[in-house]
């Protein structure tokens, strides 16, 4: 089945919803909720990663095996958002202070990121993704 783009334009609360669900899900480690936010041909940009991900499945794959290493988000808090609309995909860039665990050790990161929303079959999913680390933070240890 193939996903229907629509044209129909994004408003700025329905971008903000989105990302905040994405948000939240990432936070609580909620697999299932977390990827139903993707659409299946998203792409990712991670700055840990030595290649893009190519798809939704590909991030999944690799998101177990973090899990299966013990791995786990502990919190999760975006600031300084910004939503961009263009027509029926919106730019939604942010800054994220995540704190992760694996195996009992704790590691907090702050990291700029950008997503790309559109609307597909009448829900506003993540279609891009791209994670930088924040300039700010190179400096600190958390």
């Amino acid at each position: 089945m193939t996903a229907h783009h629509e044209s129909e334009p994004l408003a700025e609360h329905e971008v903000t919803a989105a990302a905040r669900d994405l948000v939240l899900a990432f936070s609580r480690t909620d697999t299932d909720a977390y990827f139903a936010a993707f659409a299946p041909e998203a792409t990712f940009v991670f700055h840990p990663e030595d290649r893009r991900l190519e798809s939704r499945a590909e991030y999944e794959a690799l998101w177990k095996t973090w899990l299966a290493d013990g791995w786990s988000v502990t919190a999760c808090e975006s600031s300084e958002a910004r939503v961009q609309l263009f027509g029926s995909t919106a730019v939604f860039s942010h800054t994220v202070h995540t704190t992760t665990s694996t195996g009992g050790t704790e590691e907090t990161t702050v990291e700029r990121e950008t997503i790309v929303f559109a609307r597909i079959d009448g829900r506003i999913l993540a279609v891009h993704e791209h994670l930088s680390p924040s300039p700010a933070a190179a400096g600190s240890t958390a």
